[in-house]
């Protein structure tokens, strides 16, 4: 992977999704008919899906049951027939699984680490990776971040519009954020764990590479200074991205941009963060979502609350001067009156609010 970067984008392996508008999608961990069915009834063609922990992970906006899940852990993978499967549900319900939302930090901890068993994570990790490509789901997203060392966040039941419920994060809700956690073996530098995530990529994207799959990075939720925990973030700013673009420079790796984290950190202008990921073709799906506050206190609120950080409109017409083609997905979402613990209600109002934006950029505004 010699190639500079510039040259290598203008060579981004082609996918279905390529030629398609950019749209809204949504996230689930089930594919059940009736969820495959409520995603197109309210107007979406693209979904992601987030995978079952054998282990207990949980999503914290996902509630529906086993039914139509996958399921992956270390070394713990679906097979290109379950991810076949797993594709063909979708399209028979007039939706296109355009990928894996996450992996979790049961896939990944030993590698970010430089821990006994990080082979066993790789091997899984390009496994995945292989059978993805065979299956024709086109990507990946993955984060980079220690569990259990600070909550995402601290409150769940923050008073929003209409007596809604948003989550907030507050650090001085933590005793004693920056100590070290009473389990870690020892403290890590930042330098080792861009030497670890560095060797990383030097691993899987070749394979990625070969198999047609994008990798899409997250970044840290919370953004924050150098470490909590005794564990430095390294996504956690604007810099920390474009190094990690440029690090292993590779067509089939790139940004999930979740807006929503970009604008928790307290220096990152939105429009700037697009233009620049946009321009250098680095986006590869977005998480549309914004919150009022930057660290160390934001709370997640609705996409057209007058009060967030980012105007959503601006946001599209940017996403659109920069040339994305691809599938904001509105993430986490506050509760509502009479809503499902997945949020139907207020995912519903999501996506017909982004659909709105769209429609009215389509028109030139008018």
């Amino acid at each position: 992977m010699s190639q500079d970067h510039d040259s290598m984008k203008r060579n981004r392996p082609s996918t279905d999704g390529d030629q398609l508008p950019l749209r809204t999608g949504l996230r689930t961990r089930t594919l059940s008919d009736d969820r495959l069915a409520f995603c197109r009834q309210i107007g979406v063609e693209d979904v992601f899906l987030d995978h079952r922990s054998p282990r207990g992970d949980v999503f914290e906006d996902e509630g529906s049951g086993d039914d139509e899940t996958i399921t992956i852990d270390d070394g713990v993978v679906p097979s290109v027939s379950e991810l076949v499967q797993a594709r063909r549900r979708a399209e028979d319900a007039g939706l296109r699984l355009m990928g894996i939302q996450s992996l979790s930090y049961n896939v990944y901890g030993k590698i970010m680490l430089d821990k006994e068993g990080k082979e066993s994570q790789l091997d899984t990790i390009k496994r995945l990776i292989r059978n993805l490509g065979s299956a024709d789901i086109p990507i990946l997203g993955y984060q980079w971040n220690p569990r259990g060392v600070v909550p995402m966040r601290t409150s769940q039941t923050v008073r929003l519009r209409g007596g809604a419920r948003g989550r907030e994060f507050d650090i001085d809700d933590l005793d004693e954020p920056y100590e070290p956690v009473d389990d870690l073996e020892r403290e890590y530098t930042e330098a080792e764990l861009w030497d670890n995530y560095e060797a990383f990529l030097e691993e899987v994207l070749p394979v990625a590479e070969e198999a047609g799959v994008q990798l899409a990075l997250h970044p840290a939720d919370p953004p924050t200074v150098e470490q909590l925990g005794g564990i430095p973030r390294l996504f956690r700013n604007f810099e920390a991205f474009r190094r990690a673009m440029e690090i292993v420079p590779s067509d089939n790796h790139g940004l999930k941009l979740c807006l929503g984290c970009f604008s928790e950190m307290p220096d990152a202008d939105i429009e700037e963060v697009i233009t620049h990921f946009g321009e250098d073709d680095d986006i590869v799906f977005v998480h549309f979502r914004d919150v009022v506050g930057t660290w160390p206190r934001f709370t997640e609120t609705f996409l057209d609350d007058e009060q967030s950080n980012f105007d959503p409109v601006v946001a599209i017409e940017r996403l659109r001067a920069v040339g994305f083609d691809g599938v904001v997905v509105p993430d986490h979402v506050p509760d509502v009156v009479g809503d499902t613990e997945w949020g139907h209600r207020s995912r519903a109002h999501a996506v017909a609010y982004l659909n709105g934006v769209l429609a009215c950029a389509d028109d030139g505004g008018r």
